[in-house]
């Protein structure tokens, strides 16, 4: 059974198409306009080993803002439909990801239950640009606006780091490996792994 979600998002702020097959092999096709984010986007399929396409156009001559959010809250959306019905995973997952100096914590419950816990990045994250075009600042927001639509509870943790690029690269790439091992299927669960018997 496939497990592939595909949503396209239009707005007057940008427009957003993602496909993601939760069972690939990391294959990517990134463009956003926001050449950071693209490369986050790619090391989050590539290190998930999630086939992952991603077009997008909006308003980046304004600011990044509205086509990041808007490109994670429909990749949430992706995630969420390409669980179906979330029978027979393993359901949590966790990961620690160093990246130079910085090092990055991330936890995921594929619950149906969104919540997001986002701490530890230095102050220097709120006003730093890498690029000239992606606003560190962001971080949280993406990984809050992915939770929500993907029904996810998850916990990201800045335990160390000095350059915003390296701390951002480990937190993506330890949300990827960790919600890969929440979302792998486990021959041993063969229902839904709840003792509500619905996640």
């Amino acid at each position: 059974m496939s497990r592939i979600g595909r949503v396209e998002r239009i707005t007057k702020e940008s427009t957003v198409l993602v496909e993601i097959d939760l069972d690939g092999t990391g294959r990517t096709e990134i463009a956003t306009g926001v050449p950071f984010f693209d490369h986050m986007l790619d090391a989050f399929g590539k290190h998930g080993a999630f086939d992952l396409t991603v077009r997008a156009t909006g308003d980046v001559d304004l600011d990044a803002h509205h086509t990041v959010e808007d490109t994670s809250i429909v990749l949430g959306q992706a995630i969420l439909q390409a669980l179906g019905d979330k029978k027979g995973i393993r359901r949590f997952g966790d990961a620690w990801i160093p990246m130079d100096e910085a090092l990055a914590q991330a936890v995921v419950d594929v619950s149906g239950r969104p919540y997001t816990v986002h701490t530890g990045e230095p102050d220097v994250m709120t006003g730093f640009v890498v690029g000239g075009h992606y606003p560190t600042v962001l971080n949280r927001h993406v990984f809050e606006s992915l939770a929500f639509h993907g029904h996810l509870a998850l916990h990201v943790r800045v335990l160390d780091g000095r350059d915003p690029h390296h701390i951002t690269e480990a937190e993506f790439k330890a949300v990827a490996r960790a919600l890969r091992a929440a979302v792998e299927p486990d021959d041993r669960i063969t229902g839904i792994a709840s003792t509500k018997g619905t996640l």
